[in-house]
């Protein structure tokens, strides 16, 4: 491997909250307060009445209203207004009072009966939700990059400039983190950090790797000769040897927060001993668990434990994950990099997950339905570096970056759209055809699915800004296998233990629908309308012509369309702030939960006219 060592990029960090204008906290707010609202009447936690003035109405069991403008979108979307948003209360007269509302805490306050949330619920989720607004507020004071600066910063940067889920209206809650912490480890404060690295016992620790890779190989290739000798000595000086421990890198929040609380007496006992920092520096990814080298970039992103909550699940890395992460990934290798379609005509690329250092908590992990949050504290997962994989001219973003819009409401699929020179429908069926062809080749003929969301699939665009190929990654937390006998998926992985999760063929579909349909292609399609000209139902048209484009080519694999219907009248809604809020509130459980569906959506892929309904 040639190694090739990148300069670090100068770093702005985000206004202090103490910087905030109370103008940038009510824009922040007035923002929040439309998605809460889009977001929950899409998921019929809401239930919006049209007015004879074009606008809606939501009445609460509070006895408060909220009036608003929208525009209807594909799946039964809504795009409310923020700008037109009022709240109607009773005054001290007893009349009706309507005025502007901006305030998104209120209005969850104000909701908190009607969608059926608790008070234990409400307090916790308002704290997710000031966390969101703080970051928020902060961004709209910094104001940042614009869309066409952000065409010329590389990925691991471009990273740092996004702005959370677009669904989860609380998408950067992170419980645990403090405001100290977000600023220094949150992906918008752009702050380098060395990780820390510990040696871990062989009697608590367990490595595994693909067969190219042995432990000491990956050590190497991570910090080098001359660090790796550093670290052996200061083992030697405390008369410890090197050969009996397993060695691995930490985020420092987690030692500090975490590590050194849970995993105390192992520390005192030297059956875990820290080492020291990373010679490198690294930026967090949007999961802001995974960490990407900004110092050798073709070395491993490293993805690691945190204990906060964010995003609807603890953010540690479960054991059976990290022990199967580098199987899964020479499996997967093992019938994809052999496809000749994806690998010679799509040049699609597989991030593997290629070595692992799982750690298990000494007494709590024999305990029969301790909470998962415990159990996943200390281990990591190396996978394959864009940088090491991407060709030298060909510049690599997350599926999510083309959601984004700056601070002047310029979206960043616009620039994109006009720094190719291709008209819009064009530009589209470039990227229906990058996204499409490869994710409906490994579902279709190999009964697979990645979970294909916006930051684990990644886009090549070539010089002009083209969509070309894509990268996909996160493999063994995220891929399903149908249950169906599929001969062309071989031998599958699960031995003693179960690495790969199997579920009916609709279940195994519905990864596609919910992350790329629902979770991207529902937001992009107004985007283009508003900033391209391009109409909701001419862009869904395009999607639907890209789905039936592949089947036509691979025709004998007819029974598997059916099978796997994407073109079915409707789909199961699966509401995920519904989930937070409702179903599964706040309560510490044995196991990551399931999510469960609420309904069904038209499928504008059956008759692009759903869409403009």
């Amino acid at each position: 491997m040639t190694e090739t060592t990148v300069p670090t990029p100068q770093t702005h960090p985000i206004p202090d909250l103490t910087e905030v204008s109370p103008t940038a906290w009510r824009q922040a707010n007035r923002r929040l307060l439309a998605k809460a609202l889009s977001e929950w009447s899409f998921e019929t936690m809401l239930e919006p009445v049209a007015l004879d003035d074009g606008r809606y109405r939501v009445d609460l069991d509070s006895g408060v209203s909220y009036l608003f403008r929208a525009r209807r979108g594909a799946f039964g979307a809504w795009r409310i207004d923020p700008d037109s948003i009022t709240r109607v209360a009773t005054g001290m007269l007893g009349n009706e009072i309507e005025a502007p509302a901006w305030d998104a805490l209120i209005f969850v306050r104000d909701a908190a009966s009607t969608i059926g949330t608790d008070p234990a619920t409400l307090a916790t989720y308002l704290t997710e939700l000031s966390a969101t607004l703080a970051v928020d507020a902060a961004r709209i004071t910094e104001k940042g990059a614009s869309a066409k600066d952000l065409l010329a910063v590389d990925h691991i940067e471009l990273e740092c400039h996004m702005t959370g889920h677009s669904w989860l209206v609380a998408n950067k809650g992170r419980l645990g983190f403090s405001a100290s912490d977000v600023r220094c480890y949150a992906p918008e404060a752009r702050q380098p950090l060395r990780l820390i690295w510990i040696a871990a016992h062989r009697g608590l620790a367990e490595f595994r790797g693909t067969p190219e890779l042995s432990e000491r190989t990956v050590v190497t290739r991570e910090l080098g000769e001359a660090t790796v000798s550093g670290f052996r000595q200061r083992l030697l000086d405390r008369g410890l040897d090197p050969d009996a421990y397993v060695w691995l890198p930490v985020h420092p929040w987690q030692w500090d927060h975490a590590v050194q609380v849970l995993f105390a007496g192992e520390v005192a006992q030297n059956r875990i001993v820290p080492l020291g920092e990373s010679p490198d520096q690294y930026l967090p990814q949007q999961s802001i668990r995974t960490m990407s080298n900004l110092t050798t970039r073709e070395r491993y992103d490293v993805k690691l434990p945190l204990r906060i909550l964010n995003t609807l699940v603890w953010r540690g890395i479960p054991p059976h994950c990290s022990l199967g992460a580098p199987v899964v990934t020479q499996w997967l290798r093992g019938f994809l990099e052999r496809d000749a379609y994806l690998t010679e005509k799509c040049r699609t690329v597989f991030l593997g997950e290629v070595a692992s250092v799982t750690v298990r908590h000494p007494y709590l992990d024999s305990v029969p339905g301790v909470p998962y949050q415990h159990l996943e504290t200390l281990g990591c997962i190396w996978r394959e570096s864009v940088a090491s994989r991407k060709d030298p001219d060909e510049r690599v973003r997350t599926f999510a970056s083309l959601l984004h819009v700056d601070a002047d409401g310029v979206a960043f699929v616009a620039e994109l759209v006009r720094s190719s020179g291709l008209a819009p429908r064009e530009w589209l069926v470039e990227l229906c055809r990058t996204v499409l062809d490869p994710v409906l080749h490994v579902l279709y003929r190999y009964g697979v699915t990645f979970n294909p969301h916006g930051q684990n699939t990644l886009i090549g665009f070539d010089a002009h800004d083209v969509p070309r190929r894509l990268f996909l990654k996160d493999f063994v937390d995220d891929v399903c296998v149908s249950f169906t006998d599929v001969p062309e998926r071989g031998p599958e992985p699960d031995g003693h233990d179960h690495v790969l999760p199997r579920k009916h063929p609709s279940v195994i579909r519905q990864h596609v629908v919910d992350q790329i349909f629902v979770g991207h292609f529902r937001y992009l399609a107004p985007l283009m309308e508003e900033q391209l000209g391009l109409p909701e139902t001419e862009f869904w048209r395009v999607v639907r012509e890209a789905v039936l484009d592949y089947q036509r080519r691979f025709p004998e694999l007819a029974e598997r369309f059916t099978e796997y219907d994407l073109l079915a009248p409707e789909f199961a809604r699966y509401a995920l702030n519904r989930d937070r809020l409702v179903v599964t509130r706040y309560v510490d459980r044995a196991l990551r939960h399931a999510l469960y569906p609420n309904g069904t959506v038209p499928n504008p892929l059956a008759d692009p006219a759903i869409a403009a309904r």
